[in-house]
């Protein structure tokens, strides 16, 4: 079977791809787009039935598409998402075909040769945009262990889970909704908290994604973020709300450090604990302390907000912190890790790639002529993997694969 020939190929079909092809077809470029599966797949079969999405709605926006809604300040579904992406898709319409994963990646004589099963493409150009969530990260601790284990990707709700409580591992946004979740649904839930970043959802009168606008924050670079690597802990859950461990540990959640190791059912919980929370309130103040200070500097007349700064007793798991957990003495029958993901571009055959695995580039350009990143963090700036923010990355690859023509 003769090799299919394209000017420019874009694999993956969630919200960067989508919004890929439209800059490709405002700039008139030949192009296809793949999908592995369908139309924005991890948004449909990777995200729990009680997820919310953490930007309110009135920011949630792609190029000339605005998001729909009735409130501008509450926060989508899942299902709400897949059906913006869904009408997006069909406000583009894509040159997309669905379920055909590309295996390998690798140069040829005269551009790319992208290998699936059912043949051979041939490209000038390859714009890699299959997202950021391609692998999901566990450690291998409790390996033979008969408790129910799930990635925060496998989590649906607290009915998928066996009867008994919970050991939910990892603190960040995934973390802590799930945490929140399987609390308020009457289980007993063990909480792993590591170093984490603590914001606002709402200061002064404002949303978080109001103030990241107005201090210019989603416009920081990489070198600009300095040494915190940790996505924040917040959520749209339940109307939005401001996360806050010790309020989880007085509503009934027992908090533990980072988990080490485990031995036939029993964790080694580091110590650390009190510091890891001491960390986060000391970021959270200092960030209030900065919001403060831009309303003073700009003289805007936004309410006060003392509640904010409000500090709730350290609870007993926080005072005299638990080292070593048995599974079955807590009757702890299902974990949940959330502990984030990974990259996966193994099957990139081309010098593109880090020790770690990251793909190097420059605002999405590789060094490898014709070879493009899209939809990662800080791709060129924080919004870089936001639904807001992709628009603006894909029309810069788009102009440089235009000026190569």
């Amino acid at each position: 079977m003769p090799a299919e020939r394209i000017d420019t190929l874009v694999i993956g079909g969630g919200q960067a791809g989508l919004v890929m092809s439209y800059r490709l077809k405002q700039r008139g470029i030949a192009h296809l787009v793949l999908e592995r599966a369908r139309i924005a797949e991890r948004w449909r079969s990777e995200r729990w039935d009680g997820l919310k999405f953490q930007f309110p709605n009135w920011s949630v926006q792609l190029p000339d598409f605005a998001f729909p809604h009735t409130d501008p300040d509450a926060f989508a579904s899942t299902g709400e998402i897949v059906d913006f992406l869904d009408a997006f898709a069909a406000f583009v319409a894509p040159p997309i075909r669905s379920g055909v994963e590309v295996i390998s990646l690798k140069r040829g004589n005269d551009g790319f040769i992208a290998m699936t099963p059912g043949g051979i493409i041939k490209a000038s150009n390859v714009v890699v945009a299959t997202g950021p969530y391609q692998r999901a990260v566990a450690p291998d601790l409790l390996r033979g262990h008969p408790v129910f284990q799930v990635h925060a990707s496998g989590y649906r709700n607290p009915g998928q889970l066996p009867s008994g409580a919970v050991l939910v591992v990892g603190a960040g946004a995934s973390g802590a909704q799930i945490a929140d979740e399987l609390n308020r649904a009457g289980r007993r839930v063990f909480l792993a908290v590591g170093q984490h970043t603590r914001m606002p959802r709402r200061y002064r009168g404002r949303d978080l994604t109001w103030w990241f606008a107005a201090l210019r924050l989603f416009d920081m670079t990489a070198e600009q973020r300095g040494p915190i690597r940790v996505n924040p802990s917040i959520t749209g859950a339940y109307g939005g709300y401001t996360i806050d461990f010790r309020r989880f540990a007085a509503d009934g959640v027992t908090l533990l450090g980072r988990v080490q190791t485990a031995r036939d059912g029993v964790l080694d919980i580091a110590p650390g604990l009190a510091g890891s929370i001491a960390a986060g309130d000391v970021y959270y103040a200092g960030f209030l302390d900065m919001l403060d200070a831009h309303v003073e500097q700009h003289g805007l007349h936004l309410p006060d907000d003392p509640a904010a700064r409000a500090v709730l007793a350290d609870p007993p798991c926080l005072i005299d912190p638990i080292r070593r957990l048995d599974l079955g003495q807590e009757k702890i029958h299902a974990v949940v890790w959330a502990t984030g993901y990974g990259v996966d571009f193994s099957w990139i055959d081309l010098p593109v790639r880090n020790g770690d695995g990251e793909p190097l580039h420059r605002d999405g350009i590789s060094e490898v002529p014709g070879l493009y990143f899209l939809g990662l963090p800080y791709l060129s700036k924080l919004y870089s993997a936001f639904l807001s923010g992709v628009g603006d990355d894909a029309a810069v690859l788009a102009d440089h694969i235009a000026a190569r023509r």
